[in-house]
């Protein structure tokens, strides 16, 4: 029976870039989301900008626009990025849209109406100049530990010391520079407080809706675990509640919801200079967003949040902001009569190499320097799959490894099952399949598909992706046994090569099948060249008809060069130095080569009169060249992803021919093909023009 459910993703700050750490939870997200609707659910992804808030109004004063023109710009570049890394939302909105405002309304006067809302005055630093109260991290002073100057109203960059911005030593406003006065300022309230929340919070924290570290983490601070008390400045710096230890159990203190004039976000109703706290109206974007959803697909709000909801709500999100997860949000939605998540699903955090990211190191990496450089989205997407367990656990991105496992994986295994075998069904088969007959290893792939699909369900990718490479490298065992290339080369092999090369591309189709959650752009591409409807989780045992036509291979990915990396890490590079003066970049000299350095390379034409796969070698093949000597050369040469070795025998290419021959495991090298490729593809040889012959000096 289909399943509704509503799936969304943490609302990304409309003041900055979208980074590598961010795509783990989209990424994550969409996975799973992909994984849901290939098993027939009804399943939606909302997500949207997070909009409001003090960082955003000022940021916007400093580049001369409004509010508004600043997240319209950013929306466009964050959703930009998301489309280009597949991330697939049904909707992506802004906070800053009349149906959040209309929901965060809505939820407050519920609230205010159950007795959950109270004012009281507060003290708090005020500009006298900007004319606005101030958040810490705009107050700077010098730290009251160690002296050191500049540092923010929350904590010291120099010692790590936590402190309140009233400990300041000479503190200043970040914005306008003046000395910050204390003043008094009404503010609302959320009753946390209220023996209805906690009573609330103690079961619903404990009811099997968070993971098990998270639900640990929340019996720290409501369970009695004698957790440290905090003051109002602590939860509002670090995005924590305000937690009172009475009677050997904890006890959250009231939630702050507003912030005073000026203020970007939405004013509280019936409170003129007053404005709706961010964190108050960010998490009812998820709200706000679905109901733009309902209303352009004609969808049923009230199915997926009335308390009755037989839908599942499930909320994707990073372990940095689950209090105001797993304690703010569903206490607002409980007492505001509506449902409350079905499950919280939250993550780690990214590190690059082991460490945290960072721009002088060049790990600080932004989505848009990934796709500059390493250009194919997927291949991130299928490294941080490959790393997910469905845990809390942070993950890192090992480049080295980022590189060897995406060039072995998929275009070692997976694509290399396709490449040595759909050139046989074209040239010799008129691109026609045989069916599939009993097979051991495509009954065992087909078997697999219960144990694949539970593991994506649990979100551990990781399991599921060591299961399917683990059938790939099956695939790829019985390619080799058979080698179709040889038996090609033999007569009345005829049919045993058909049936050996239509069974792997069925084996290929499962593989996709399984992939697809993964590489959906790169499964569409497979669908299209297997000429095949798209793939639907219940298409396991479908297999490829007799007859079946399918199109002409084409190359569908290449390996990472690792330069790609290493070019990545450079131009992300926070620069330490100052620009260098404008100048010339080179002079004639030193851009241009002489006719004496050329003619020391000796090119030559080459026939290829044989080619082979090399065992144990991820890229290379072993090419026989005849360069009109008394016997061929050998050379290896690193385009096995790119060629069907059998497709380059009696070609003719061009060959450096006085280069120093070069002992690798596989035997000596005795020269270096000439081949071309970028981001686009490669790499390709060069073939030279009809009329030469072998030996020929290209001059």
């Amino acid at each position: 029976m289909s399943r509704k459910i509503l799936v969304t993703s943490a609302l990304p700050y409309a003041n900055g870039s979208i980074h590598l750490g961010h795509l783990v939870e989209y990424i994550q997200t969409d996975i799973w989301v992909r994984f849901q609707k290939m098993r027939g659910n009804e399943c939606h992804y909302v997500c949207a900008d997070d909009t409001h808030g003090t960082p955003i109004m000022l940021r916007a004063e400093s580049e001369g626009i409004t509010p508004e023109q600043l997240i319209a710009r950013v929306w466009q570049e964050h959703y930009d990025d998301f489309k280009a890394f597949h991330v697939e939302f049904d909707h992506y909105g802004s906070t800053n849209s009349d149906e959040n405002r209309v929901c965060a309304e809505t939820i407050y006067r519920r609230l205010r109406d159950a007795g959950l809302i109270a004012t009281r005055a507060i003290e708090q630093f005020y500009d006298p100049v900007k004319q606005m109260f101030l958040p810490d991290r705009f107050i700077k002073g010098e730290c009251p530990k160690c002296g050191a100057k500049d540092q923010y109203g929350d904590n010291c960059e120099a010692c790590g010391a936590a402190y309140t911005p009233t400990e300041l030593k000479n503190p200043y406003s970040a914005v306008s520079g003046a000395k910050p006065e204390m003043r008094e300022s009404e503010h609302f309230f959320f009753k946390l407080s209220d023996p209805r929340c906690q009573q609330f919070l103690r079961a619903w924290t404990r009811s099997g809706t968070l993971q098990v570290e998270a639900a640990n983490k929340m019996r720290e601070w409501l369970g009695g675990d004698g957790a440290n008390q905090t003051t109002a400045e602590d939860a509002d710096r670090v995005n924590q509640p305000l937690i009172d230890g009475i009677a050997g159990e904890n006890k959250l203190t009231d939630w702050d919801i507003s912030r005073d004039a000026p203020y970007f976000g939405f004013e509280i109703p019936d409170a003129p200079g007053k404005y709706f706290y961010v964190w108050l109206d960010a998490p009812v974007g998820y709200m706000g967003s679905f109901q733009q959803l309902c209303d352009k697909a004609g969808i049923n709000f009230d199915e997926y949040w009335n308390p009755d909801s037989s839908a599942d709500l499930y909320h994707f999100i990073g372990k940095d902001i689950l209090y105001f997860h797993a304690l703010f949000w569903p206490a607002m939605l409980e007492h505001a009569g509506f449902r409350t998540p079905t499950k919280l699903f939250v993550h780690g955090f990214l590190t690059v190499n082991g460490e945290k990211m960072s721009k002088s190191r060049g790990t600080f990496i932004t989505a848009r320097s990934y796709l500059d450089h390493v250009k194919n989205p997927e291949y991130l997407r299928y490294y941080y799959a490959a790393k997910l367990n469905g845990t809390m656990e942070d993950i890192d991105l090992n480049l080295d490894d980022f590189v060897a496992r995406v060039n072995s994986d998929l275009v070692g295994k997976y694509i290399n099952i396709a490449s040595r075998t759909a050139g046989f069904i074209s040239k010799q088969f008129g691109g026609k399949l045989r069916a599939a007959s009993e097979h051991a290893v495509i009954a065992e792939m087909r078997a697999a598909a219960d144990s694949i699909a539970e593991n994506y369900a649990n979100r551990d990718y990781g399991r599921a992706l060591r299961e399917i490479m683990a059938l790939a490298d099956k695939a790829n065992a019985c390619v080799a046994e058979a080698a179709p290339w040889d038996m090609a080369k033999q007569s009345g092999q005829e049919a045993a090569l058909h049936a050996v090369c239509s069974a792997a591309l069925e084996m290929f189709r499962l593989l996709t099948l399984y992939l697809k959650p993964v590489l959906p752009k790169l499964a569409t591409e497979i669908e299209s060249f297997l000429g095949i409807a798209p793939l639907e989780w219940k298409h396991v045992n479908d297999g490829l008809a007799d007859g079946h036509a399918i199109q002409t291979y084409q190359h569908l990915i290449t390996r990472i060069d690792p330069k790609q990396i290493t070019t990545m890490i450079e131009a992300s590079k926070e620069s330490l130095q100052a620009a260098p003066v404008p100048a010339k970049e080179k002079s004639e000299e030193e851009n241009h080569i002489s006719i004496d350095d050329f003619t020391k390379v000796d090119l030559r034409i080459a026939k290829i009169v044989n080619a082979e796969h090399v065992e144990g070698a991820e890229k290379l093949l072993r090419l026989m060249l005849d360069i009109g000597e008394e016997k061929p050369r050998q050379v290896f040469a690193g385009i096995k992803s790119a060629y069907d070795p059998q497709t380059l025998v009696g070609r003719l290419t061009v060959m450096v021919a006085n280069l120093a021959p070069r002992k690798m495991k596989f035997g000596l090298s005795e020269g270096m093909v000439l081949a071309a490729s970028d981001e686009r593809g490669g790499p390709y040889i060069l073939s030279p023009d009809t009329g030469a012959q072998p030996g020929m000096r290209v001059k």
